[in-house]
């Protein structure tokens, strides 16, 4: 049983992985980045499923630095706050690798356009890949395997 940590803000990707995933794959939902770390030091997974918009997570709970940001956005907080949300992903992403975590991680986002900034993610964070937001459950299910393994 292929063990898989769904880190998202809303519960599409856990009812959809519920819904027609269940042979093989267990499945255990974080709502955002701290969480996920809170159970990554108790549990094992054999791979991570990556979310990268968190527009639903209580703000309190984004991680990255939100003076920074808004110093970047020029003093517009909203701003900064909404780029905080479309790429808390990769804040996740980094504070897993930061905190020695290794796992997997397969993350959902449209890189259509966009190739070379996956690239660099990649070469930055790996074991990483991707797959786009309207890909459906047979490409997951293809994605989760090659990632954990099973």
């Amino acid at each position: 049983m292929t063990q898989v940590l769904i880190v998202e803000d809303g519960q599409e990707y856990s009812a959809l992985f519920q819904r027609y995933l269940t042979e093989g794959f267990s499945f255990t939902r974080a709502g955002d980045g701290p969480e996920a770390l809170l159970l990554l030091q108790t549990r094992a997974f054999a791979v991570i499923f990556l979310d990268m918009r968190f527009d639903r997570a209580e703000p309190s709970r984004l991680l990255g630095d939100l003076a920074a940001t808004t110093a970047r956005f020029t003093g517009d907080e909203a701003q900064a706050r909404r780029h905080l949300e479309d790429h808390q992903g990769v804040y996740i992403l980094a504070a897993l690798r930061e905190a020695g975590v290794s796992v997997p991680v397969v993350m959902s986002y449209d890189f259509d356009g966009e190739p070379r900034r996956f690239k660099h993610l990649e070469s930055r964070y790996a074991p990483l890949s991707y797959l786009t937001d309207d890909a459906g459950p047979a490409e997951i299910r293809a994605a989760l395997g090659r990632a954990g393994g099973g």
